[in-house]
């Protein structure tokens, strides 16, 4: 049996019986599209303190401006920011990782050998965007929801292509041939 030819770029299939590594495929997060709220008062808050320094009315200070900047940034730019960058997808080889939270973690995992169906539901300002939402379902386990995610076809398509290929290697793997060397199987 020879080993079928890889894509350029792409790993080629291990041997039969052979422990396949666990790949990285892609990291997403949900779209930036929500973080366009904390970029419009970040720029607000700037022209304002810009504006104001060193121009209040005579009971206020300049610190105090500085202080009720400081507090809306932080509350309204630096908190969704940290929020978002804390959530993440990720696509192995072996299976889907969704992880939340900077401080306390929250992960899931569903296995591609499982098997699962992957809906998408995009709506309009996500068809514009591109993004959508995929829920990934197996049937047992809660379903998996990939909230917003940006190149929502493409992720489709690699998660759908996963699931193919790890089924295809369990099916393989679960008839393979004996190596010579391995006793017979017993009747």
């Amino acid at each position: 049996m020879t080993q079928p030819m890889a894509y350029p770029g792409r790993p080629a299939a291990p041997a039969p019986g052979a422990a396949t590594p666990e790949l990285r495929i892609a990291r997403v997060r949900p779209h930036a599209r929500r973080l366009f709220w904390s970029a419009l008062v970040l720029v607000a808050v700037a022209a304002a303190v810009g504006f104001f320094t060193d121009n209040l009315p005579e009971p206020f200070e300049d610190w105090m401006l500085w202080a009720a900047a400081g507090a809306v940034v932080l509350l309204l730019v630096l908190l969704p920011y940290l929020r978002w960058l804390g959530h993440t997808y990720t696509v192995t080889t072996r299976r889907v990782i969704a992880q939340s939270g900077l401080f306390g973690r929250h992960r899931r995992e569903l296995l591609h050998a499982r098997g699962y169906t992957i809906s998408e539901r995009r709506g309009p300002l996500q068809r514009m965007w591109g993004a959508g939402t995929l829920t990934l379902s197996n049937g047992v386990d809660e379903p998996l929801r990939m909230a917003n995610i940006p190149a929502v076809r493409l992720v489709h398509e690699v998660l759908s292509d996963q699931v193919e290929v790890s089924q295809i290697l369990a099916h393989r793997d679960s008839h393979s041939i004996p190596v010579i060397g391995d006793p017979p199987p017993l009747p």
